[in-house]
Protein backbone atom coordinates (compact mmCIF):
# COMPACT_ATOMS: atom_id res chain seq x y z
CA UNK A 1 0.00 0.00 0.00
CA UNK A 2 1.37 3.20 -0.60
CA UNK A 3 2.08 5.79 2.40
CA UNK A 4 -1.31 7.40 3.66
CA UNK A 5 -2.31 10.80 2.90
CA UNK A 6 -2.20 13.99 4.57
CA UNK A 7 -4.42 16.78 5.47
CA UNK A 8 -2.75 19.89 6.26
CA UNK A 9 -4.23 21.93 8.95
CA UNK A 10 -3.92 24.89 10.87
CA UNK A 11 -0.46 24.29 12.62
CA UNK A 12 -0.08 20.40 11.90
CA UNK A 13 -1.87 17.49 10.00
CA UNK A 14 -3.94 14.85 10.39
CA UNK A 15 -3.05 11.13 8.72
CA UNK A 16 -5.77 9.67 7.52
CA UNK A 17 -4.35 6.37 7.73
CA UNK A 18 -7.21 5.70 9.73
CA UNK A 19 -10.64 7.12 10.24
CA UNK A 20 -10.98 10.45 11.83
CA UNK A 21 -14.05 11.48 13.65
CA UNK A 22 -15.16 14.43 14.54
CA UNK A 23 -17.55 15.33 17.73
CA UNK A 24 -19.87 17.74 17.28
CA UNK A 25 -20.27 20.50 19.92
CA UNK A 26 -23.37 22.68 18.88
CA UNK A 27 -24.08 25.97 20.79
CA UNK A 28 -26.86 26.40 19.56
CA UNK A 29 -30.43 26.65 21.13
CA UNK A 30 -32.54 25.01 18.04
CA UNK A 31 -30.01 22.32 16.39
CA UNK A 32 -31.90 19.39 15.71
CA UNK A 33 -30.73 16.61 17.92
CA UNK A 34 -29.08 18.58 20.96
CA UNK A 35 -30.38 22.35 20.66
CA UNK A 36 -29.88 23.97 24.20
CA UNK A 37 -28.00 20.94 25.32
CA UNK A 38 -24.37 22.71 25.18
CA UNK A 39 -25.17 26.05 25.26
CA UNK A 40 -23.31 27.25 27.93
CA UNK A 41 -19.64 27.21 27.64
CA UNK A 42 -19.01 24.92 30.78
CA UNK A 43 -21.28 22.37 29.17
CA UNK A 44 -19.97 22.84 25.88
CA UNK A 45 -16.32 22.12 27.03
CA UNK A 46 -17.50 19.57 29.36
CA UNK A 47 -19.08 17.90 26.39
CA UNK A 48 -16.11 17.87 24.04
CA UNK A 49 -13.90 16.08 26.98
CA UNK A 50 -16.48 13.82 26.70
CA UNK A 51 -16.06 13.13 23.08
CA UNK A 52 -12.45 12.81 23.45
CA UNK A 53 -12.40 10.63 25.98
CA UNK A 54 -14.53 8.60 23.56
CA UNK A 55 -11.91 8.94 21.10
CA UNK A 56 -12.93 12.17 18.66
CA UNK A 57 -10.03 13.48 16.82
CA UNK A 58 -11.90 16.77 16.01
CA UNK A 59 -13.91 19.09 18.14
CA UNK A 60 -16.35 20.95 15.83
CA UNK A 61 -18.02 23.49 17.03
CA UNK A 62 -21.41 25.16 15.74
CA UNK A 63 -23.10 28.00 16.74
CA UNK A 64 -25.82 28.27 14.07
CA UNK A 65 -28.45 25.57 13.15
CA UNK A 66 -29.01 24.61 9.76
CA UNK A 67 -31.74 21.94 10.68
CA UNK A 68 -34.52 22.58 8.25
CA UNK A 69 -36.54 25.78 9.26
CA UNK A 70 -33.54 27.21 11.15
CA UNK A 71 -33.52 30.67 11.23
CA UNK A 72 -30.31 32.61 10.33
CA UNK A 73 -28.17 34.21 13.42
CA UNK A 74 -25.57 37.42 12.71
CA UNK A 75 -22.50 36.98 12.82
CA UNK A 76 -22.63 39.21 16.26
CA UNK A 77 -24.46 36.51 17.53
CA UNK A 78 -22.87 33.40 16.36
CA UNK A 79 -19.18 34.95 17.60
CA UNK A 80 -20.67 35.38 21.37
CA UNK A 81 -21.69 32.03 21.59
CA UNK A 82 -18.53 30.25 19.60
CA UNK A 83 -15.53 32.28 20.62
CA UNK A 84 -15.34 31.45 23.96
CA UNK A 85 -16.17 27.84 23.66
CA UNK A 86 -13.44 27.58 20.94
CA UNK A 87 -10.92 28.91 23.20
CA UNK A 88 -11.87 26.91 26.71
CA UNK A 89 -11.83 23.72 24.40
CA UNK A 90 -8.46 24.18 23.17
CA UNK A 91 -7.26 24.90 26.21
CA UNK A 92 -8.50 22.17 28.20
CA UNK A 93 -7.37 19.68 25.21
CA UNK A 94 -4.90 21.39 23.51
CA UNK A 95 -3.85 18.25 21.24
CA UNK A 96 -7.17 17.94 19.92
CA UNK A 97 -7.93 20.27 16.79
CA UNK A 98 -10.70 22.10 16.89
CA UNK A 99 -13.23 22.77 13.96
CA UNK A 100 -15.38 25.66 13.13
CA UNK A 101 -18.88 25.01 11.71
CA UNK A 102 -19.67 28.07 9.75
CA UNK A 103 -20.59 30.32 6.41
CA UNK A 104 -19.21 33.43 7.65
CA UNK A 105 -15.79 34.53 7.21
CA UNK A 106 -16.02 36.86 10.34
CA UNK A 107 -17.14 34.15 12.33
CA UNK A 108 -14.52 31.64 10.94
CA UNK A 109 -11.94 34.49 11.56
CA UNK A 110 -12.79 35.17 15.31
CA UNK A 111 -12.74 31.51 15.46
CA UNK A 112 -9.13 30.86 13.75
CA UNK A 113 -7.79 33.42 16.69
CA UNK A 114 -9.09 31.55 19.36
CA UNK A 115 -7.29 28.44 17.78
CA UNK A 116 -9.47 26.74 15.60
CA UNK A 117 -7.55 24.74 12.86
CA UNK A 118 -10.32 23.86 10.64
CA UNK A 119 -13.55 25.58 8.97
CA UNK A 120 -16.57 23.24 8.07
CA UNK A 121 -18.32 25.69 5.49
CA UNK A 122 -21.45 23.82 4.55
CA UNK A 123 -21.91 26.29 1.66
CA UNK A 124 -18.50 25.44 0.38
CA UNK A 125 -17.22 29.22 0.24
CA UNK A 126 -21.22 29.92 -1.85
CA UNK A 127 -22.37 32.40 0.94
CA UNK A 128 -19.50 34.62 2.39
CA UNK A 129 -16.71 35.62 -1.06
CA UNK A 130 -14.20 36.54 2.05
CA UNK A 131 -14.59 33.07 3.55
CA UNK A 132 -11.60 31.73 1.32
CA UNK A 133 -9.43 34.48 1.60
CA UNK A 134 -9.68 33.98 5.08
CA UNK A 135 -9.13 30.40 5.18
CA UNK A 136 -6.38 30.79 2.95
CA UNK A 137 -4.06 33.60 4.62
CA UNK A 138 -4.64 31.49 7.99
CA UNK A 139 -3.37 27.98 6.86
CA UNK A 140 -6.02 26.17 7.85
CA UNK A 141 -7.46 23.15 7.28
CA UNK A 142 -11.24 23.73 5.35
CA UNK A 143 -14.13 21.32 4.77
CA UNK A 144 -16.20 22.17 1.25
CA UNK A 145 -19.72 20.84 1.77
CA UNK A 146 -22.12 20.47 -0.98
CA UNK A 147 -25.34 22.35 -0.52
CA UNK A 148 -27.44 24.53 -2.32
CA UNK A 149 -29.27 27.53 -0.89
CA UNK A 150 -29.33 29.80 2.38
CA UNK A 151 -28.78 28.39 6.24
CA UNK A 152 -32.29 28.54 6.28
CA UNK A 153 -33.17 26.49 3.14
CA UNK A 154 -30.58 24.59 2.25
CA UNK A 155 -31.90 21.60 4.68
CA UNK A 156 -35.34 21.86 2.49
CA UNK A 157 -36.39 19.13 0.02
CA UNK A 158 -37.16 22.22 -2.23
CA UNK A 159 -33.08 22.16 -3.09
CA UNK A 160 -32.98 18.64 -3.71
CA UNK A 161 -30.61 18.22 -6.80
CA UNK A 162 -31.02 16.73 -9.84
CA UNK A 163 -31.87 13.15 -11.26
CA UNK A 164 -28.58 12.04 -10.98
CA UNK A 165 -27.50 13.53 -8.20
CA UNK A 166 -23.97 12.06 -7.68
CA UNK A 167 -23.34 14.14 -10.88
CA UNK A 168 -24.59 17.01 -9.79
CA UNK A 169 -22.94 17.10 -6.45
CA UNK A 170 -19.80 16.19 -8.54
CA UNK A 171 -20.04 19.09 -10.58
CA UNK A 172 -21.07 21.55 -7.51
CA UNK A 173 -18.38 20.14 -5.89
CA UNK A 174 -15.20 20.76 -8.08
CA UNK A 175 -16.59 24.47 -8.54
CA UNK A 176 -16.17 24.99 -5.03
CA UNK A 177 -12.87 23.39 -4.91
CA UNK A 178 -11.93 25.98 -7.95
CA UNK A 179 -13.06 28.68 -5.71
CA UNK A 180 -10.94 27.44 -3.10
CA UNK A 181 -8.02 27.04 -4.51
CA UNK A 182 -8.52 30.48 -6.72
CA UNK A 183 -8.41 32.51 -3.57
CA UNK A 184 -4.99 30.55 -2.25
CA UNK A 185 -6.46 27.27 -0.07
CA UNK A 186 -3.82 24.56 -0.48
CA UNK A 187 -4.64 21.50 -1.96
CA UNK A 188 -3.85 19.45 0.69
CA UNK A 189 -6.21 21.57 2.83
CA UNK A 190 -9.32 20.24 1.17
CA UNK A 191 -11.70 17.95 2.27
CA UNK A 192 -15.22 17.55 0.85
CA UNK A 193 -18.52 16.11 2.45
CA UNK A 194 -21.29 15.39 -0.40
CA UNK A 195 -23.54 17.10 2.31
CA UNK A 196 -26.12 14.12 2.97
CA UNK A 197 -29.40 14.85 4.00
CA UNK A 198 -29.14 18.66 2.65
CA UNK A 199 -31.84 19.33 0.21
CA UNK A 200 -31.31 15.40 -0.51
CA UNK A 201 -34.37 12.80 0.07
CA UNK A 202 -33.34 9.28 1.23
CA UNK A 203 -33.05 7.78 -2.24
CA UNK A 204 -30.69 10.56 -2.81
CA UNK A 205 -28.97 10.42 0.28
CA UNK A 206 -28.51 6.72 -0.05
CA UNK A 207 -27.31 6.66 -3.87
CA UNK A 208 -24.68 9.38 -2.30
CA UNK A 209 -23.22 7.40 0.13
CA UNK A 210 -23.36 3.77 -2.53
CA UNK A 211 -21.61 6.66 -4.75
CA UNK A 212 -19.22 7.53 -2.67
CA UNK A 213 -16.18 5.95 -5.00
CA UNK A 214 -17.34 8.11 -7.63
CA UNK A 215 -17.00 11.22 -5.47
CA UNK A 216 -13.22 10.13 -4.92
CA UNK A 217 -12.44 10.58 -8.21
CA UNK A 218 -12.12 14.20 -7.58
CA UNK A 219 -8.71 13.75 -5.48
CA UNK A 220 -10.05 15.07 -2.17
CA UNK A 221 -10.22 12.88 1.07
CA UNK A 222 -14.71 12.49 1.57
CA UNK A 223 -15.77 13.52 4.92
CA UNK A 224 -20.16 12.79 5.68
CA UNK A 225 -21.85 13.90 8.35
CA UNK A 226 -24.72 10.76 8.73
CA UNK A 227 -25.56 11.24 12.35
CA UNK A 228 -28.76 11.00 12.81
CA UNK A 229 -29.91 12.29 9.83
CA UNK A 230 -33.56 12.13 8.31
CA UNK A 231 -32.89 9.23 6.03
CA UNK A 232 -32.00 7.29 8.74
CA UNK A 233 -35.26 7.84 11.10
CA UNK A 234 -36.79 6.79 7.65
CA UNK A 235 -35.20 3.86 7.03
CA UNK A 236 -35.55 2.82 10.70
CA UNK A 237 -38.77 3.93 11.85
CA UNK A 238 -36.96 5.93 14.75
CA UNK A 239 -38.66 9.43 14.68
CA UNK A 240 -36.39 11.11 17.68
CA UNK A 241 -33.24 12.33 15.97
CA UNK A 242 -31.03 11.64 19.35
CA UNK A 243 -32.43 8.02 19.34
CA UNK A 244 -30.64 7.19 15.76
CA UNK A 245 -27.32 6.08 16.73
CA UNK A 246 -27.80 2.48 15.91
CA UNK A 247 -28.53 3.29 12.61
CA UNK A 248 -25.94 6.35 11.87
CA UNK A 249 -23.21 3.54 13.15
CA UNK A 250 -24.23 1.13 10.30
CA UNK A 251 -24.28 4.20 7.77
CA UNK A 252 -20.81 4.93 8.94
CA UNK A 253 -19.26 1.72 8.70
CA UNK A 254 -21.05 1.75 5.10
CA UNK A 255 -19.36 5.00 4.29
CA UNK A 256 -16.24 3.51 5.33
CA UNK A 257 -16.17 0.56 3.17
CA UNK A 258 -16.94 3.19 0.16
CA UNK A 259 -14.10 5.30 0.58
CA UNK A 260 -14.72 7.95 3.61
CA UNK A 261 -12.40 8.73 5.28
CA UNK A 262 -13.46 11.75 7.99
CA UNK A 263 -16.89 11.27 10.10
CA UNK A 264 -18.55 13.97 11.99
CA UNK A 265 -21.16 12.31 14.51
CA UNK A 266 -23.06 12.75 17.88
CA UNK A 267 -21.70 9.69 19.76
CA UNK A 268 -18.45 9.14 19.32
CA UNK A 269 -18.45 6.34 21.79
CA UNK A 270 -20.53 4.54 19.58
CA UNK A 271 -19.20 5.29 16.17
CA UNK A 272 -15.27 5.19 17.11
CA UNK A 273 -15.07 1.20 17.69
CA UNK A 274 -17.43 0.31 15.03
CA UNK A 275 -15.22 2.34 12.49
CA UNK A 276 -12.07 0.96 14.07
CA UNK A 277 -13.11 -2.70 13.75
CA UNK A 278 -14.40 -2.24 10.31
CA UNK A 279 -11.46 -0.48 9.18
CA UNK A 280 -9.17 -3.38 10.59
CA UNK A 281 -11.13 -5.65 8.22
CA UNK A 282 -10.90 -3.57 5.38
CA UNK A 283 -7.48 -3.35 6.05
CA UNK A 284 -6.89 -6.80 6.14
CA UNK A 285 -8.75 -7.21 2.79
CA UNK A 286 -6.85 -4.68 0.78
CA UNK A 287 -3.56 -6.11 1.79
CA UNK A 288 -4.46 -9.18 0.69
CA UNK A 289 -5.00 -7.81 -2.83
CA UNK A 290 -1.86 -6.06 -2.57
Amino acid sequence: MSAPPLWRIGGGTIPLDRPVVFGIVNVTPDSFSDGGNFFSVDAAVARAGALVAAGADVIDVGGESTRPGATAVDAADEIRRIEPVVRAVRAAHPATPVSIDTVKAAVAEVAIAAGAAIVNDVSGFRLDAAMAGVCARAGVGVVLMHSRGGVDGMAAYAATPDADVTAAVQVELRARVVAARDAGVASEAIVLDPGIGFGKRTDASLQLLADLPRLATLGYPLLVGVSRKRFIGEITGVDTAADRDEGTVGAAVAALARGARLFRVHDVRAVRPALDVAWAILRRVTDARA
